[in-house]
């Protein structure tokens, strides 16, 4: 199956970790995430679970300055999903 253009995809990895973006299911090892967003704690991790205490962050101001793509190993993913127009992720990137 094939990531929908039109949706944004959350790609779920290995390490626990949950990107947002456009996917593009390559050939070969690696997928490509352009768009991309992934969700940040003010506080430690279980404090953020049991207060919603996140941010949606964009790719791109890190320190170490990376451009707004990611190539991620098909190993480490273990499972994305289209994203539908109305969930609040969408509507928090739309209104970016």
């Amino acid at each position: 199956m094939s990531p929908k253009s039109d949706a944004w995809q959350a790609v779920f990895l290995t390490n626990g970790q949950v990107y947002f973006g456009k996917l593009s299911s390559k050939h070969g090892e690696y997928v490509e995430l352009a768009k991309v967003f992934y969700l940040q704690s003010n506080q430690g991790i279980n404090s953020a679970k049991e207060s919603g205490d996140l941010n949606l962050i964009k790719l791109g101001a890190e320190i170490h300055g990376p451009e707004d793509k990611m190539y991620i190993s098909r190993k480490q993913i273990i499972f994305w999903e289209n994203l539908k127009s109305d969930s609040k992720i969408v509507k928090i990137i739309s209104a970016y």
